[in-house]
Parts: C-alpha cells; sequence; structure tokens
C-alpha cells in the first residue's frame, strides 16, 4: 500500500472511531482530502462540512502522540489488539482483501472489523435469513440448504440471530465453505448472550465481522445497518420463514435494491411464519427454492466459483457423513411428520398406527443414520 492510500486509509479508521461522525462525513473528509491538511485544526474539519463539536472531536484525536510514531503498520486502537484485530484484519475500501461484493452497495461500510478465518471474504457466498422463532419445517430447510451449500464450497452468510439465523451457522460449520457471521454489536460482543457457544466456534472456524467500533453500545438501528451488510456479502439471499414485517424481509429488501437473486421457501398458506416468503413469491420479488440446484440454474456460474472449496473425494473436512442408505417407505412416513415439529413416540403412534416394537425400531435406525435425534423426554426431532 502505497503512502496515500496508507494516510487516507488511516484518517478513515479513526474518523470511523469517534461517535457522532457517520459515513456521509467521512466521504466529505475523504472528498477534501483531509489527510494531506493540518488535521489538529477545527477549521481544517469545518471546511469539510463538520459540525463545531464534531470538528473539535476530530482534531483533538489528531493531537494524539500516536499519529507522530511514525508506525509504518498503521493507526489501530489498543482495545482492538486486545479484541485479536490486527491490521490485517481490519478493512476499508482501499484495503485489497475488502470483500467485491461489498463495495457495489449503496454506502459500504468504511471500516469492517473482522476476526476469524478472513479468506471467506474472498469467497462465493449465499444468504439464508429468517425468524427468530422458526418451526420444525424452517430448522430443517435451513440446516439442509445451508450443510448443502457449505459441502459445495459456498460460504454462508447470516446475522447470529436465534432461530434461523443460528441453524444456518450451526449447519455451515459443518462443510468446506463454513460460514460469516455478521454483528450488530462490536467484535467481541456477542449478540444475543445465548449463541455465545456458537460466537466463540464462529470465530475459530468461520468470520465474524462488524462495522461497528469496539466500546459502541447496541441500539437498535444497528440491525437495520448489519442487515445491509448480510445482502451485501452475497451473490444471493435465502429467506427461510418471516412474518411480512420481519428483519428478514429488510434483508431481502437491500438485496432487491442491489440486484442480486433472491429465493424464499414455499410454506403453508395459514403459517403467520411463511407469510414473508409467500409474499416474495407471490410479488414475484424472489424466486422459488426447493433445494440448492435451484440456484445454480439461475446462477450459473456459481458452481464453478465454489468448486476450489467443496467437497473432496465426496468427503467434508470437518463433518462426519450420515449414513446414505435408502429409507424404507415407513421411515419416510416418520421424517415427514418430524418436520413439522418434534414428537413423542406415543404421538408417532398415534398418527401412523405402526406397532410400537416397530416402531421403536424404525426411530433407532433413523438415529443411527443420524437423521433424526431423541431428546429429553423420549421426543424425537430432525436434524
Amino acid at each position: 500500500m502505497d503512502d496515500n492510500k496508507r494516510a487516507i486509509r488511516d484518517m478513515v479508521v479513526a474518523l470511523n472511531e469517534i461517535p457522532g461522525i457517520g459515513w456521509h462525513a467521512i466521504k466529505n473528509a475523504i472528498e477534501h482530502k483531509l489527510w494531506t491538511k493540518d488535521r489538529t485544526k477545527p477549521e481544517a474539519w469545518m471546511a469539510a462540512g463538520f459540525r463545531d463539536d464534531r470538528a473539535e472531536k476530530a482534531a483533538n484525536l489528531f493531537r494524539q502522540p500516536f499519529w507522530n510514531t511514525g508506525d509504518d503498520k498503521g493507526w489501530i486502537r489498543a482495545e482492538s489488539v486486545k479484541a485479536g484485530i490486527g491490521m490485517d484484519r481490519l478493512l476499508t475500501p482501499f484495503d485489497s482483501g475488502y470483500p467485491f461484493e461489498l463495495k457495489h452497495i449503496a454506502q459500504p461500510p468504511w471500516v469492517l472489523y473482522a476476526k476469524g478465518r478472513s479468506e471467506l471474504l474472498e469467497r462465493p457466498s449465499v444468504a439464508i435469513v429468517g425468524t427468530r422463532m422458526p418451526t420444525a419445517y424452517g430448522r430443517h430447510t435451513a440446516d439442509k440448504l445451508a450443510q448443502e451449500l457449505s459441502e459445495a464450497g459456498i460460504t454462508v452468510v447470516s446475522g447470529l440471530a436465534r432461530g434461523i439465523d443460528s441453524r444456518a451457522h450451526e449447519a455451515a460449520l459443518k462443510g468446506n465453505g463454513s460460514t460469516i457471521a455478521v454483528l450488530p454489536t462490536p467484535i467481541d460482543t456477542c449478540y444475543p448472550p445465548q449463541n455465545l457457544s456458537l460466537f466463540r466456534n464462529i470465530g475459530e472456524q468461520g468470520l465474524l465481522v462488524s462495522e461497528t467500533p469496539l466500546g459502541t453500545k447496541l441500539h437498535p438501528g444497528q440491525f437495520h445497518q448489519r442487515n445491509r451488510i448480510i445482502a451485501g456479502l452475497a451473490c444471493a439471499t435465502i429467506v427461510v420463514e418471516g412474518a411480512r414485517r420481519s428483519g428478514s424481509l429488510i434483508t431481502a429488501k437491500f438485496a432487491l435494491d442491489w440486484n442480486r437473486e433472491i429465493f424464499a421457501v414455499p410454506g403453508p398458506i395459514n403459517s403467520p411464519k411463511s407469510e414473508g416468503p409467500n409474499v416474495l413469491i407471490r410479488e414475484e420479488r424472489a424466486r422459488i427454492i426447493t433445494g440448492i440446484d435451484d440456484i445454480f440454474d439461475q446462477l450459473l456460474w456459481l458452481r464453478d466459483a465454489a468448486k476450489p472449496w467443496g467437497k473432496q473425494g465426496g468427503h467434508t473436512v470437518g463433518n462426519k457423513e450420515k449414513d446414505e442408505r435408502p429409507q424404507l417407505p415407513e421411515e419416510a412416513k416418520l421424517l415427514a411428520l418430524l418436520r413439522d415439529r418434534p414428537l413423542s413416540i406415543d404421538e408417532l403412534h398415534g398418527l401412523t398406527a405402526i406397532p410400537f416394537g416397530h416402531l421403536n425400531s424404525l426411530l433407532l435406525n433413523l438415529c443411527i443414520k443420524r437423521t433424526i435425534e431423541l431428546q429429553p423426554g423420549s421426543i424425537y426431532r430432525i436434524l
């Protein structure tokens, strides 16, 4: 990176850390070439359109001693270093590692804080989003789509929220494509707290990204900003389940605005959880998806682009393959019932009339195949 570009980059990183200085203010600073001027004087900032109080904040920041250390690695806060964010994990549009897809949205983030496998930002990716309270059908669909995409070498992007987001991340970690979690919080903070274990796993096996500076308190607007990055990173967005006014449809709108492909999982007409995807399909803003081949059929380049990271020799790194022996008709009937919701063996007996002894054998066989699992209370659910 040449000295001029480094100076711009350092200025952008520093301004991004100042509360109250937004996207347009940073754009003005770049357009006025403030990295070439005396930034220790508020007048220089006011000439670029900064308000008096923010001009003083910016000038005061550039009076700090770290600007005169001559460190050729650029400026970075000590707090970022403590959080494991080095200069190679702090990306601006002036860095070669900044995601190509993200550059081509309205108001791309000036700074991306990243923790984990930053090389995932250079791979083809698809977003999976949906409700925080999915049905069994939604959970199963998110699992299936995310794992198959990851096994095909495609990175799955989502927002670490409860429900569909979490299921998509967990399933994607089983394949070579892995996953990127876009956070509404700073990179060192997990939200929601219940996802702390998943947050840590993604930080080690996948990638966490955020545009929120360290120390920023969570406020509602950050979820909206997070959703735009999810849509911006991906070449396509899949909406699994969500109400008409859900955050997943906000993500879909961002994707539509930027001419990205939208896919929606159709659901029952009487399910409020499927209202959002069904509306997208009905209004022809999204294509129906029943499997990942629907994405490959629409984006003809995607399969070849993902091949270097797809399954190798029929096996996926870090994932135990399921037993692929053919299902018996009675097994298929049980799976159809369990896709709607978890059920006990008594409930399955009542719905199928299969004798208990034979039913127990069928369920045991499905557990061995890793198609279902037994939960406390003798409840069976789809994996």
